[in-house]
């Protein structure tokens, strides 16, 4: 019997507030997180992501009470980073109430931190996080909130992350981010091929076909958007329904 493809939100913050942007940049204002999480939670999401985007160490005490305040509001598994460089960040991120936690440019820059979490709380509880952008016949993996060029290849990174001890691979393409113009199946497609892990696809998501086709063209595990729940374009219940409508396994709330 093959597993429900999840379906889950994101909440990108400044510390406080859910921001959103187009390609990663031009953020705006999105909404209170604790207000979307309790939302999300009601409405069937199988799961909620919050990311601090700022990243910087004088948000993180600010991060850590929205984890707690959004904790408290769900009863579905909660993942949450943005800015852990060290196992320490990460002990913090789950004692505020996360189940998993994501790394991104720190693990880029230090593979090693993906094995000191895995070995600390399982790999199942890490999720490495690549923001890949297309570069001719490839993919490059980005940091520093897309901004910056690793100078390494998405799907190598990605097999290398696994090896290291990740659970789970949350994939962004910075090129769909934002655009509402459908996630990129071919990225998916490659990574979900590359490694035995579940994959999560991220950036590009407006319409319930394009959530269709990343689980079937994309071969994704789950499937993760932010700005059409924020702004009501679609609903988590509405687009479980269509999705189980057309062949999609679901886990749909009673």
């Amino acid at each position: 019997m093959s597993l429900a493809h999840r379906i889950i939100p994101c909440l990108d913050t400044d510390g406080e507030r859910v921001v959103k942007g187009v390609n990663f940049a031009g953020l705006r204002d999105a909404g209170d997180p604790v207000a979307l999480a309790s939302r999300y939670n009601a409405e069937g999401a199988d799961e909620l992501v919050v990311l601090d985007i700022a990243a910087s160490r004088d948000r993180r005490p600010t991060f850590l009470e929205t984890i707690r305040r959004v904790a408290a509001e769900l009863s579905i598994p909660l993942t949450a980073g943005g800015g852990i460089r060290t196992l320490e960040d990460g002990r913090a991120v789950v004692r505020a109430g996360a189940d998993k936690v994501t790394v991104n440019t720190a693990a880029v820059q230090r593979p090693a931190l993906i094995s000191e979490l895995s070995r600390e709380f399982g790999a199942q509880a890490v999720v490495l996080a690549i923001d890949a952008k297309r570069n001719g016949s490839h993919w490059e993996v980005m940091v520093r909130g897309g901004r910056e060029s690793a100078s390494r290849d998405a799907i190598e990174w990605a097999r290398e992350g696994v090896s290291s001890g990740a659970g789970e691979i949350l994939l962004t393409s910075v090129d769909r981010d934002g655009t509402q113009i459908g996630f990129d199946t071919k990225l998916t497609a490659e990574i979900s091929k590359a490694v035995s892990v579940p994959v999560i696809a991220s950036g590009g998501a407006k319409l319930p076909e394009h959530f269709v086709e990343i689980f079937k063209k994309g071969a994704a595990d789950a499937a993760l958007a932010a700005s059409i729940f924020h702004d009501g374009v679609q609903s988590i219940r509405a687009l479980k329904d269509f999705l189980a409508a057309n062949g999609i396994e679901v886990r749909l709330p009673c």
